[in-house]
């Protein structure tokens, strides 16, 4: 999102043009600099060692002097109608930006309005309008806008389900409607996150804010790209959805889940990549439902779980992969629920889980492969996690640093 707001839209360059006068003088002095060079190194290459004073002008040399003569201010004028070819160039180029912007303001003031229709289905129209203003703006910042406005409608306060009684038939119909709505949104956003960056109708590269947002239904991410951009899923409520990011790679991104609740429903990060990434978890709750990283990746850059708390629920990382990513689950709580390591390859990085508490969690690390990095339990509470002191093995590798009560037991 950065990288998209710091570059200058064609209009700001245009406004930067010379006057044609000093423009034109120092093409030409540009022109003959390069001219004098050329004959110069002609005059070396060739071997000459001096002109000769002596001969007198002839006619055909006069002649051929009148030839260059008119050549020389040909290709002064040519150069002339170059600059302002170039110049009327940029100048209509710079005219039909302005125009592209003025039509995209003037459809953007209409789909924001039909966001604000009493009519469930006009909402749904003007969030197709900015979906497809976004495909077609001129410049990043106008496709950055769009999406924003799209997110911030998704954090808008809504009406709870009244429920299905004869007496409350109205207003859980409206519920329905709106949260059609709202599905709409997530579903456009997973669909346009998918499409490869650089083509038509990517939104990859454009920052994502979820903040605080409630997503109770689909919202696929699978395969998507997060590379350079910013996404906030900040206090958001994981409840009775399917959230897939299968397959995603996050790459030089920023991605926040701090402070998110995953109540019911399932998050998926199966097969995802993190490389050269922050993902944050901070004080997130797991409190129900299924969060799975099975298969993930953890390359490169950083994946914290600080504070977070596993009360409940299953949260998996079977099978995941720990080659040089930094995940940290310091001061996390394992109070309830299924947390799984099975399988997990511990090979390079630092995977932290320094004062983590292990109070009544199912956490298990059957099978796991410690061959390198550093995996640390320093200070962590609780009885040893299911699997891990058979996992390390005897004697315990110097990279694992594990509490010391539990070097000397053979069973969680």
């Amino acid at each position: 999102m950065a990288s998209s707001r710091s570059s200058r839209s064609l209009n700001e360059r245009e406004l930067r043009l010379w006057r044609v006068g000093p423009v034109l003088v120092l093409t030409f002095a540009a022109a003959v600099l390069a001219a004098g060079s050329v004959f110069y190194g002609l005059m070396v290459l060739l071997g000459f060692e001096e002109i000769d004073t002596t001969v007198k002008l002839d006619a055909r040399t006069l002649f051929d002097l009148v030839k260059l003569s008119f050549g020389v201010v040909a290709g002064a004028g040519a150069l002339v109608a170059l600059v302002v070819a170039y110049r009327r160039q940029r100048v209509d180029e710079a005219g039909a930006h302005r125009e592209a912007t003025r039509l995209h303001t003037e459809r953007f003031s209409q789909a924001v309005d039909k966001l604000g229709s009493d009519s469930p289905a006009v909402r749904l129209g003007g969030v197709h309008a900015l979906a497809g203003l976004s495909d077609d703006a001129p410049d990043d910042s106008l496709r950055q806008t769009c999406i924003d406005v799209l997110c911030a409608y998704l954090q808008l306060p809504f009406t709870p389900d009244p429920g299905e009684g004869p007496q409350h038939q109205e207003e859980h119909h409206r519920y329905l409607a709106l949260r059609k709505v709202r599905h709409t949104i997530l579903r456009l956003i997973g669909d346009h996150y998918r499409i490869p960056k650089g083509t038509h109708r990517s939104w990859q590269g454009c920052g994502l804010d979820l903040t605080g947002v409630t997503i109770d239904g689909q919202m696929s991410f699978a395969d998507a790209t997060f590379s350079g951009e910013d996404v906030r899923f900040n206090n958001a409520t994981f409840s009775g959805g399917d959230v897939r990011f299968d397959g995603a790679t996050f790459s030089d991104s920023s991605v926040s889940f701090d402070d998110a609740t995953f109540s019911n429903g399932s998050v998926a990060f199966d097969c995802a990549t993190f490389s050269g990434s922050e993902v944050y978890f901070h004080g997130a709750e797991f409190s129900g439902g299924w969060v799975s990283f099975d298969d993930a990746t953890f390359s490169d850059g950083w994946v914290s779980f600080v504070g977070a708390e596993f009360s409940s629920g299953s949260v998996s990382l079977n099978s995941a992969k720990f080659t040089g990513s930094e995940v940290n689950f310091d001061n996390a709580e394992f109070s309830g629920g299924n947390v799984r390591f099975d399988d997990a390859e511990f090979s390079g990085g630092d995977v932290r889980f320094d004062d983590a508490e292990f109070s009544g969690a199912d956490v298990s690390f059957n099978n796991a492969t410690f061959s390198g990095g550093n995996v640390r339990f320093n200070a962590s509470t609780g009885p040893a996690p299911s699997g891990l002191i058979q996992a390390v093995g005897t004697p315990v590798p110097a990279e694992v640093r594990l509490h010391p009560d539990w070097h000397s037991s053979s069973t969680p």
